[in-house]
């Protein structure tokens, strides 16, 4: 596309020159946002450099004005200011907002004074506090962008069919996790269920680990969940097992194979002596360092030739476990 050669098209030619950046990025910039092309430079720059004073890095902005080129077609005082001061009332550090728009630029020309009252209704209703909203939506600014009738209450609506629908059960998912609400049921929340209900979840068991790690559900199934499966069943786990250990510790599903479940079961088995279905009774075992917590606790253990289960050794934090163990003189050396 050959870019206008009027005096604006000129002069923001000039800008982003002298921000650094190449024609290509530029000419995908114009061909992104039309408006560019009667943009004059003196308001680029006035948008520019106000980012920069609410907190955006310096280095982050290309690829902000890259996602969302309109940011610097906008009026400053009708449109980009009034966002920003609605945005900050929404959060209570001082980062959070400039934050908001660099994960997601296009938040400045939503019409967020008009979307966030619905919003904030809808997140209510659900039982979540007013300032837990503020937090999730400076987390995933995307949220603005949703449609409530025809996207976030689809979302809703997949919870309560999984059985969410007491205590403000539904809030809490979406407090832990607001990415869930981007992706799509049919797509991915849908089959990750079905998945989990394949392999023996009940329904009980599903209701306690979308509460407990409702990230899970937005994993793909192929490309980790089914994987995973069947790495534990090579290691020996039976079907029932599996779900303990999913129902334990969620996250055993989506961790790398090869960087964090291989590694953990190879020291329990090969080094410290241990059966492999010892983890069953302590799924967290997968959570904890290898380096950091499991292998220098074990150590420490060993020579002492003390005895322990897999969470008496890694459940309690660094103070307790020397108390626990009389240990209490190796800390104050080790410290």
């Amino acid at each position: 596309m050959e870019i206008t050669s009027s005096h604006s098209s000129g002069s923001m030619m000039w800008f982003f020159k002298d921000k650094g950046f190449d024609d290509n990025s530029v000419q995908g910039m114009f061909r992104k946002c039309r408006r560019l092309e009667g943009v004059h430079q003196e308001r680029a720059s006035e948008n520019w450099d106000y980012l920069r004073s609410i907190g955006i890095e310096e280095r982050k902005l290309p690829s902000i004005v890259s996602k969302c080129p309109k940011i610097l077609a906008l009026d400053l005082y009708e449109k980009i200011v009034p966002t920003v001061e609605c945005l900050r009332t929404l959060g209570t550090k001082p980062n959070e907002v400039a934050s908001a728009i660099a994960k997601f630029p296009h938040i400045l020309s939503n019409s967020v004074e008009e979307k966030l009252c619905p919003l904030l209704a809808f997140f209510q209703t659900l039982g979540i506090p007013e300032k837990q909203i503020g937090k999730m939506i400076l987390l995933n600014p995307r949220l603005i962008s949703y449609s409530i009738e025809t996207k976030l209450t689809e979302i809703v609506n997949f919870l309560v069919n999984l059985g969410l629908s007491k205590d403000g059960m539904i809030g809490k998912v979406i407090v832990r996790d607001p990415y869930i609400m981007g992706y799509s049921v049919d797509k991915r929340l849908r089959p990750t269920s079905d998945f989990l209900k394949s392999i023996g979840l009940s329904e009980a068991d599903l209701q306690a680990v979308a509460v407990n790690f409702p990230g899970i559900l937005s994993r793909d199934v192929n490309k980790l969940l089914v994987p995973n499966y069947a790495y534990l069943k090579k290691r020996g786990f039976e079907e029932r097992q599996i779900v303990a250990l999913v129902v334990g510790f969620p996250p055993i599903l989506i961790k790398s194979i090869q960087n964090s479940l291989e590694p953990r079961i190879k020291f329990l088995v090969d080094v410290m002596g241990r059966q492999v279905d010892e983890v069953i009774d302590y799924p967290c075992f997968f959570r904890h360092g290898l380096k950091r917590r499991i292998e220098p606790r074990y150590k420490l253990l060993k020579e002492r030739s003390l005895n322990c289960s897999l969470s008496e050794m890694l459940d309690c934090n660094r103070k307790k476990f020397f108390m626990k163990f009389g240990l209490l003189e190796g800390h104050a050396l080790s410290n």
